[in-house]
């Protein structure tokens, strides 16, 4: 079974099922997803036997790697301009660049050590690094333990660092997510500030888009949008309808473009849960990899893992 989402060029099909995993294997849940030049997604779960794993654009299941580099709390995955694959672990505080099949090429941080909290130096809990498609540098929202935006060169130096924690701009309250573009313009996810920063590549504020809930997932498509997947509500209205687990495209000025998303989660088509990492290929199809088991499945009884990866077919 499938539904239908959206209307003009935004328009697609939800499926029902779309990866197909070998025997045995499951997704525990997943927190990222991106696209390489191939249309290969990478999802990053947090199943610790298969911490990364890549399919083809049929949903074919193609391999997998990083077991035993990654902890308990993989978080974000990026793909480089080279298709080279970035993964920021916030339990364990590094982020780790890959070859497109999986050999490790780069780790900034130190694996379990975190500089303190709150502190603004590299890193306490990263959430995603992103790399500018014009200098190769890149850039680490850092994260769950600091409210802060870190440029690395591309070699991985540390080149400059901004924000703190608060409500003005250029003050973050969970830096989610790291869009950026060919402008080298830098898009900050604010999670719990629901918005999105807008800076330049040293980190001076140009502009925010507010009435977004809970950005997590940030991507931008080849058409040049963002797309956005917004988690579900806080504690205290986490079961309030209408409250995130949508997904929104807004063009590169802020503007609306589309939403769709049932105002009840739910794992049917149509339907999420907790949107928390998503991408775009080379058609338009978008892939959403939702954290479903945090924040529903686990407090089930018994606990049991539920939908986490989803596949939006463009029409």
């Amino acid at each position: 079974m499938s539904v239908r989402l959206g209307s003009g060029k935004f328009t697609y099909e939800a499926l029902d099922h779309w990866e197909k995993l070998p025997t045995g294997v499951h997704l525990q849940e997943t927190p990222g997803v991106a696209v390489n030049s191939k249309d290969h997604l990478y999802a990053f779960t947090r199943n610790a036997a298969h911490p990364v794993m890549v399919f083809d654009r049929d949903g074919n299941f193609l391999r997998s790697f990083g077991q035993g580099i990654f902890g308990e709390r993989t978080h974000g995955i990026f793909i480089g301009p080279d298709d080279a694959v970035y993964c920021a672990d916030d339990g364990i505080h590094t982020v780790t660049k890959f070859t497109p099949e999986g050999k490790l090429l780069m780790t900034i941080g130190t694996s379990g050590k975190p500089a303190p909290k709150w502190g603004g130096k590299p890193f306490n809990r990263p959430t995603f690094a992103a790399v500018s498609p014009r200098t190769g540098a890149i850039y680490i929202s850092d994260g769950y333990g600091n409210s802060r935006v870190h440029k690395f060169t591309a070699e991985g130096r540390h080149l400059l660092s901004w924000g703190e924690p608060g409500v003005d701009p250029g003050q973050f309250i969970r830096p989610h997510n790291v869009v950026v573009d060919a402008d080298d313009k830098v898009y900050i996810a604010d999670r719990e500030n629901h918005r999105v920063q807008v800076f330049d590549a040293e980190g001076k504020f140009l502009t925010m888009w507010n009435n977004i809930h809970r950005p997590d997932g940030m991507t931008m498509g080849p058409d040049g949008n963002i797309y956005i997947g917004e988690l579900n509500g806080m504690p205290g209205v986490d079961d309030a309808p209408g409250l995130g687990h949508r997904v929104s495209i807004l063009d590169r000025k802020g503007q609306l473009l589309a939403r769709f998303g049932h105002p009840e989660e739910g794992e049917e088509p149509g339907k999420f849960i907790a949107p928390h990492g998503i991408a775009v290929d080379s058609r338009g199809d978008i892939y959403v990899g939702e954290v479903s088991f945090t924040i529903r499945g686990r407090n089930l009884s018994p606990p049991r893992e539920m939908k986490s990866l989803r596949k939006l077919r463009r029409l």
